[in-house]
């Protein structure tokens, strides 16, 4: 489990294939702001995506 799981659950309930959120929509999601180890959880997110479209 990442820090950001609760980001990517609402990103697959979504189920949309696209959308925007700014930073402060992230920060209340995920209950922390994005950092540089975002980018080590983009797998992550290219996963559930993928599962989505």
């Amino acid at each position: 489990m990442s820090k950001y799981t609760a980001l990517w659950e609402y990103i697959q309930k979504n189920g949309s294939s696209s959308m925007k959120l700014s930073f402060d929509e992230i920060h209340d999601i995920a209950g922390s702001g994005i950092d540089h180890s975002f980018l080590r959880y983009k797998k992550e997110l290219a996963v559930i995506f993928n599962k989505i479209i």
